[in-house]
Order: structure tokens, then sequence, then C-alpha cells
């Protein structure tokens, strides 16, 4: 027998979890199915001998515009990195902050010996847009984040040291094709927010989102085609169909491709290694870089921004590459000791994540508000149709919910 409903969403990410929330909230009967079993979709955290390991490195932005209006920030309980990175160099490192946010970093800032007038005058040019809001970065034509460097004349240790290798773990690509409004938008965000961690590590954002449903999820359930009928659309599962006026995917790109609902879509993959190390290490709540563009995009010791993230007397550190660095395990604690310079014989490795579809590529054009609906009583939401990031998967999923409810009378 074919159970019925007003609309059937598919995928309990961030997107899926916003939207469904939404339709439930104007009356509208709105079921969740999501094929894992839990929600989340790439927003997920792993417990490993007492220390929370998120699948795959990620952080929270609260200056995100949407999780601000749709998330409770306090309530997470969030643990900051601080407005800085470190940068190692051959056998030295370069630390440069924020002056604002970190007055104590201002002097290693100054004589980082990567700061020359002439790339910064370059730089300015480069950032002035960011300056002028959302509307002034989205104005105009768009070209690639490298295109964008070169015309304003950003050439130099800053450029290919620091701001490089730090996009490059942000958007999984160090090819230079991203949408130069997308890097834009991402730095506006990084200057008026610090990123941070939830206490009860990233799983606790979707989890959040979760109990503003009406009706939970049904997990366990994985969608395996969508039929669009007079009526609206039969959505298949392994265990039955389920009739609907309306299908929201809400899938990543791949999964929305198999399902026939839009065309493929290139992603980036990120690989992450975490391991426990006795504690000790630095506890300056900074992001490594390898300036001297190693396989490692990043690296971090996330229990001194997070200390919930580790057990007491443990040291939980990060270490990640681009998907096809082809580092293994040993080589990974070999990069490690490298960037930190420390001993790593007491080290353990907790897990490895190979997240192969991280985040789905922004090149340019930016288009922030994607249509939605594609026609025959299917609607599309989530990171690959505004941004790749959380603020997009939110976005997305409020957008689209306000698109259905229209679509069905229900505003």
């Amino acid at each position: 027998m074919t159970d019925r409903t007003d609309v059937v969403v598919v995928g309990a990410g961030l997107a899926g979890l916003v939207c469904t929330a939404r339709l439930q909230r104007l009356g509208v009967d709105a079921r969740l199915l999501e094929a894992s079993d839990a929600v989340g979709g790439r927003v997920r955290t792993d417990v490993v001998d007492g220390h929370l390991c998120d699948v795959g490195f990620q952080l929270l932005n609260p200056a995100y515009p949407a999780v601000q209006e749709l998330v409770d920030v306090d309530a997470l309980h969030l643990q900051p990195f601080a407005a800085g990175v470190r940068v190692r160099r051959g056998e030295g490192a370069a630390t440069l902050g924020d002056p604002r946010r970190e007055p104590r970093l201002l002097a290693s800032t100054l004589r980082s010996g990567l700061l020359r007038p002439t790339e910064l005058a370059g730089l300015a040019r480069w950032a002035a847009p960011i300056l002028g809001g959302e509307r002034r970065i989205m104005r105009g034509d768009d070209t690639t984040l490298a295109a964008s460097l070169d015309a304003a004349g950003v050439r130099g240790p800053l450029r290919e040291q620091v701001l490089e290798p730090f996009l490059a773990g942000v958007l999984a690509d160090d090819t230079g094709a991203t949408s130069a409004r997308y890097a834009r938008l991402l730095i506006r965000w990084f200057l008026l927010g610090t990123p941070a961690l939830p206490q009860d590590g990233m799983r606790a954002l979707p989890a959040q989102l979760a109990t503003t449903l009406a009706r939970p999820a049904e997990t366990g359930t994985r969608v395996v085609g969508i039929d669009r009928t007079s009526a609206g659309v039969t959505v298949r599962t392994a265990s039955g169909a389920v009739d609907a006026r309306v299908v929201v995917v809400a899938t990543d790109v791949d999964d929305a491709t198999g399902l026939g609902v839009v065309p493929p879509a290139p992603t980036g993959g990120l690989v992450t290694w975490w391991f426990s190390a006795p504690a000790g290490l630095p506890q300056d709540r900074l992001l490594v870089v390898d300036g001297d563009r190693g396989p490692v995009v990043n690296s971090a010791v996330v229990s001194a921004a997070a200390p919930s993230y580790a057990p007491p007397g443990r040291d939980l550190v990060q270490v990640t590459t681009l998907a096809g660095a082809g580092l293994s395990d040993a080589a990974a604690l070999a990069e490690a000791a490298r960037l930190w310079r420390v001993d790593v014989a007491g080290w353990d490795l907790l897990v490895r994540h190979d997240v192969v579809r991280a985040l789905p590529r922004s090149t340019p054009p930016l288009d922030l508000r994607r249509p939605s609906d594609v026609g025959g009583g299917v609607f599309v939401c989530g990171d690959h149709r505004s941004t790749p990031s959380i603020q997009g998967a939110l976005a997305s999923g409020q957008r689209t919910a306000h698109d259905v409810a229209t679509a069905l009378g229900a505003r």
C-alpha cells in the first residue's frame, strides 16, 4: 500500500532539516526521509576513546547570516579558534593575526616577513568590495579567485604561503578556479565572526535543528527513485512508496544527480586524520598552514580551542589534505611531526575520514539563489544550490521551504 503526504523531503542534512521544519510550522504535512542512521548529512561527529572527531575538520562561523537567524548559537556553547594562523616555512614559522581581535599577535604579524607593501596594496584592492557588503561583492562580473588576485596585483609570499594554502583547506580546492565572489564572501564572514566548535561536536548543530521538527526524521529509509505522476510525484524507497504533491531533494549534489533531478557537478574532497597526543602541545588555538605547500592544507590542536573534544591528559590533533594527495597514515603522522616540530612517538591514530564529496565546487559566476523548482513537482535544495558552506545549506533549505509553501498555497 502506498502512503500519501503533502511533501517528502529526501535527505536530513542541514538543508533538509531546515526545509522540513519550516514547512511543518506552516501546517504542511511534510515527511523527512534519511538513508543513514542519523540526521546531519556531512555534519557528523564520531566519538573515539573519549575524543570528539568530526567527520572531516569543519568549523561553525557564528557570523553566517543563516546561522544567526536559524540557530540558537548560545545553546551550542561555542569554543572559538584564534583569529590568526601559523605559517610553517622551512625550519621556522611565522604567525599572523587579526590585530582587532588578537592584539597579542600584532608584533609577530609585523615581523613575519610576509607583509610586503606592494602585495598589501594589491590585497587592499582585491578586498575593497568586501567592505561594501554582500551587495557590493555580488555586483558586476565574476571571475576565478586566481584571476582576481592577479588583476589586483596580489603576488608574493602573503598569497603563496598564506592565502592560497588557507583557502585550499576551506574550499577543498587548490586550483584557484573558485568564484572570486564566493572567496570574498568567505573572507567577509571570517572578518565578522570567529569560527568555533560546539561543546558537543559539530553533530550538535543538526541535533539542535532536528528538535524543531514536528515529526521526526525517518532514518534508515533510502530513496531509490522518484517518478513524476499526473497527481504529483511518487517517491520510491527500499521498503515501499510514498505519493506526494511535491518532493524536495535535499541530498548532496551527487545523490541528487543519481535521482535524476540535477545534472552532474564537480565536488572537492578532503581527508582528515585525527590523532590523540599526550597533553602539552601548543595551546594558542591557531590553525597551522604549510607555507612550503606540502600535501597538508591545515592542521590544528583542536582541543586547545575546544577542550571538550579530548579527555583529560590528551590533546586532539587534526591533519587535513585534499583528496587525492595520496598520504598513508604514517606519512600523515610524519607531516604532523614536521608542522608541529614535536616528537610524535606517543601519538595514536583515532580515525581517518575520507570525505570524497566534502564540498561542491563553486566556480564563476556565483549564483546565491539558484532555482529550487526544477519542474514536475520536484524541488532541490542544498549547499550546491547556493554557497558550498553551512551558510549555503541553511539558506537554501529555508528558501526552498518558502518556494514549496508558495507552490502549495500554504503561506
